[in-house]
């Protein structure tokens, strides 16, 4: 990793990892999947140091998006999703908010992305991978430069996200996976939106799921 420090904590009833990505030339911040504690969430951010720029989602499930709405409001931030995933966002039933939480949670994002747009945030350049199986907007976020991607509940350590909840897939999950694993570098390090960290490498040899 050249200009990235990267940190993660977990949040949640689903053990969700929220990641920190902050660049350490500019002391920007982007924020991966704010999934719950908001406030837990700004004193990381205070230990770590810098300015956020950004929220990344890689999905609209509602354990990774739980704490979005409060940081945005308090910190100023846009939020990035796919396209394919903003129905998901503004309805609280397909993003299980209103069944598994109790009640209801809705997030619009300021930028709904395509497939395989390429943003520069933070001092890094993110490419947006669509890579639908979970929902049908998932999406990985790849940092070229700094060999890391953020995958979401596309790609586990050994496994895959669960295809059997609302815009699941498992036949586009299986697509998405070799859309990924083929195509990257295979000392690009993996980090999920639950679990260990893999890489590349790894998952080629050993997902039963490719």
């Amino acid at each position: 990793m050249k200009n990235l420090m990267l940190r993660g904590i977990v949040v949640g009833p689903v053990m969700t990892n929220c990641y920190f990505l902050k660049n350490k030339a500019t002391e920007e911040i982007l924020i991966v999947d704010p999934a719950a504690e908001a406030e837990r969430i700004c004193r990381t951010l205070d230990r770590i140091g810098g300015k956020p720029a950004g929220i990344l989602l890689t999905h609209g499930h509602y354990d990774h998006i739980m704490a979005v709405n409060e940081l945005k409001e308090n910190l100023g931030l846009p939020v990035y999703a796919a396209r394919e995933e903003k129905a998901m966002l503004n309805d609280a039933s397909s993003n299980l908010s209103l069944s598994w939480e109790g009640k209801g949670y809705t997030v619009d994002a300021d930028h709904y992305l395509e497939d395989g747009a390429v943003l520069e945030l933070a001092g890094f350049t993110v490419k947006m991978y669509l890579t639908p199986g979970h929902t049908e907007g998932s999406c990985c976020y790849y940092l070229e430069e700094e060999e890391v991607l953020m995958s979401g509940d596309t790609i586990f350590a050994g496994n895959c996200g669960r295809c059997d909840l609302p815009g699941g897939n498992f036949a586009k999950m299986q697509q998405s996976l070799h859309k990924i694993i083929d195509h990257l570098p295979e000392q690009v390090q993996i980090y999920p939106g639950h679990g260990e960290e893999t890489t590349i490498r790894h998952e080629s040899s050993c997902n039963p799921y490719l």
